[in-house]
């Protein structure tokens, strides 16, 4: 017997895909009503929390070239994914991770990155006298990635965050806090010391654009402080979806030469 052929499936071209995909997340995002604040592409995070019931998740790629002298250039591209969840109001669950790590130095590595627990807890809302709106955020990162993906040690600390709406258009978002960096010989931990700034302005209704300052004590015994500087924006492509994209860059001590991301967030449910 002849085997009977199989019809041929007609393919659909990947840009009709991708247009029918923003399509239905701009009719399902468009009926739900508040607008989403992202904390990426940025250091600093701000002291807005996701609304009660609401999921928001906050999602790109992050690659980042690290040069030391003796030593070949060091590539890590990063997949990285935080989920923010709201509680109540002023308050919300985070779960920040690397579901994917590839590392290209003297060898490649690949694989899981480390996972963060964490709560914003947003206790001063922006008073009319011109006080800024106060957050504190505590969090614990677990060491879920192999070595050299991650450090193999768990960290833990705390950073105060503050937001200020200013005249013309501009905000501005203040970090600063402690984190306790596990070490490795010895054993232990050492208090890193991190601050960080950020100036935004509202170009226009849909797009946000910012500029970043943002400075660490050294994480590792006999290594060194770092100074940093980024910038980026995000843009709005429904009220409940937003893209972002930001480069950076190290002025002083440990750091990357030079880092890119790209990505987006969308917020569903809530009130």
């Amino acid at each position: 017997m002849t085997a009977a052929r199989m019809p041929t499936r007609a393919r659909v071209p990947g840009w009709v895909v991708l247009l029918s995909l923003a399509l239905v997340l701009r009719s399902a995002t468009d009926a739900q009503g508040d607008t989403v604040t992202p904390d990426r592409p940025s250091v600093s995070n701000s002291t807005e929390t996701v609304p009660l019931g609401a999921l928001q998740l906050e999602t790109g790629l992050a690659h980042e070239a690290t040069s030391a002298a003796g030593s070949p250039v060091e590539r890590r591209t990063a997949w990285a994914v935080t989920l923010r969840a709201g509680l109540a109001d002023g308050l919300e669950a985070r779960l920040e991770s690397e579901p994917l790590v590839h590392l290209r130095s003297d060898r490649d590595e690949t694989g899981p990155g480390d996972v963060t627990l964490g709560l914003k807890y947003r206790f001063l809302d922006a008073s009319d006298g011109g006080w800024p709106s106060l957050a504190v955020l505590p969090f614990v990162k677990l060491p879920t990635a192999r070595v050299p993906l991650g450090s193999g040690r768990a960290d833990f600390g705390i950073v105060l965050l503050a937001s200020q709406a200013l005249p013309a258009g501009f905000n501005l978002d203040v970090n600063a806090g402690a984190i306790a960096v596990g070490q490795g010989r010895p054993s232990g931990y050492l208090v890193q010391a991190v601050t960080s700034a950020a100036l935004g302005y509202q170009l226009t209704e849909s797009l946000s654009l910012y500029g970043e300052t943002f400075w660490s004590s050294r994480g590792e015994r006999g290594g060194r402080d770092a100074l940093g500087v980024d910038a980026g924006f995000v843009y709005l492509l429904t009220p409940r979806v937003a893209l972002d994209a930001a480069v950076e860059t190290t002025l002083r001590g440990a750091g990357p030469d030079y880092g890119v991301k790209v990505g987006f967030s969308i917020r569903f449910g809530g009130r």
